[in-house]
Formats: structure tokens, C-alpha cells, sequence
């Protein structure tokens, strides 16, 4: 998760994030070099002391900068496709969670496993252990299983919600009346925090979300018990 000293983005905890973190910093490179350039021009605007009492148009001039951004466009544009399609490939998945955004909490179904379901609410303040994170931390979290593809469908009971987990690269939107699908592959074990990120009313900023990942004979474990 992200703490106060953090200026870039959360470490990837999976292929898909570390594809975006790639793409932020390409297209972050581009912008770098660009304003570089036009900084330099601007500046050295102030020394040029040169006039051409003759000059009525610049065809040359104009094309180049009409064709250079789209050019550097494409660079930028390519990337970005190819990331969107790998974002909405969905390969077989080894587990299936349902996800259902409700005022203000979200509830959780392992249909592959007997139907496991629990709710999901916000640990108030006032109860929260010494080494919990404040309107982060629940009462139950998510149990899932490291280097194992998993599928997440998401939908919502009352409004617009959005399970949103920024260490895995997944934001989904929970619409009443839709299922919406999308997968991730957790490449290492730890606690990963996310939030509800859609303005599903006044408490939305109060909807967290926490994901366990394990290895998966203690996920198998982990849903014997619960079965």
C-alpha cells in the first residue's frame, strides 16, 4: 500500500500492474522530453534578437510541427492499445470470486466452493487493532491463492460502485443490473489494500478493500475450514 513518503505508484504485486508501471513510465519519459524541448525554445525566445521583415509563411516549419506530435502520438497510442487488450483477456481461471457492491460494504461469493459467502465492512476507528491501517483495514478479508489465475466478477445491489485494487492493476465497476468480469494473477504473498473508487454516495470513500494472498495449500486450507 501506499504511505505518506511514497511519490510514484505502489509496487506491482502482479504481471498486469508491472505492464502498467511500464507504460506510466514510457509515456512519462515522452512528456519529459517534450517539455524539455518546447522549455528550451521558450527560453531562448528571450535572446533571440533576429527579425525578418519578409517572412509572410513557413511551410517547411509547419510541417514538421504538424508531424512530429503525430508521430510521437503513435508511440504513445501503440502501447496504450496493446496494454488495453491485455487488461481484458481473460485466460482459465483457477478460482472465481463474485464481488457485490452494497451501501456501504461489499459482500464476497467462492461460488467454486460450496458457496462461501461473508460480508465485508470497514473496521471503525475506535475498535481498530494497534497494527491495523486506519479506513483501510476489514473484519473479513479476501483469501486468495498466489500464482494462480483468478477471475473476478463484480457487480452492485443499490448504486454504482468500483472494486478498485491498485497493487494488482484492477479497477472494475460494479453496475446494478450487470456483471462485470475481469482476472489477475498474484505473483507474490501479502496483504494488498484497495477502496471502492466510483461516488457511490456519502460513505463511498469508506468501502476498503483487502485482499489475502497465500500460498495455495494454505488457501486450500483456508476454504476447508470455512466449508
Amino acid at each position: 500500500m501506499s504511505t505518506w513518503a511514497n511519490l510514484g505508484l505502489q509496487d506491482s504485486a502482479s504481471p498486469l500492474m508491472e505492464q502498467l508501471i511500464f507504460f506510466h513510465d514510457h509515456a512519462l519519459l515522452i512528456l519529459v522530453m517534450i517539455t524539455v524541448l518546447v522549455g528550451y525554445l521558450m527560453f531562448m525566445l528571450f535572446f533571440n534578437s533576429y527579425v525578418n521583415r519578409f517572412l509572410l509563411h513557413g511551410q517547411l516549419i509547419e510541417m514538421i510541427w504538424t508531424i512530429l506530435p503525430a508521430i510521437i502520438l503513435f508511440f504513445i497510442a501503440f502501447p496504450s492499445l496493446r496494454l488495453l487488450y491485455l487488461l481484458d483477456e481473460i485466460n482459465e481461471p483457477s478460482v472465481t470470486l463474485k464481488s457485490i457492491g452494497h451501501q456501504w460494504y461489499w459482500s464476497y461469493e467462492y461460488s467454486d466452493f460450496n458457496d462461501i459467502e461473508f460480508d465485508s465492512y470497514m473496521i471503525p476507528t475506535n475498535q481498530l487493532s494497534n497494527d491495523g491501517f486506519r479506513l483501510l483495514d476489514v473484519d473479513n478479508r479476501i483469501v486468495l491463492p498466489m500464482n494462480s489465475q483468478i477471475r473476478i466478477l463484480v457487480t452492485a445491489a443499490d448504486v454504482i460502485h468500483s472494486w478498485t485494487v491498485p497493487a494488482l492493476g484492477v479497477k472494475v465497476d460494479g453496475t446494478p443490473g450487470r456483471l462485470n468480469q475481469t482476472n489477475f494473477f498474484i505473483n507474490r504473498p501479502g496483504l494488498f489494500y484497495g477502496q471502492c473508487s466510483e461516488i457511490c454516495g456519502a460513505n463511498h470513500s469508506f468501502m476498503p478493500i483487502v485482499i489475502e494472498s497465500v500460498p495455495v495449500n494454505y488457501f486450500i486450507k483456508w476454504i476447508s475450514s470455512n466449508m
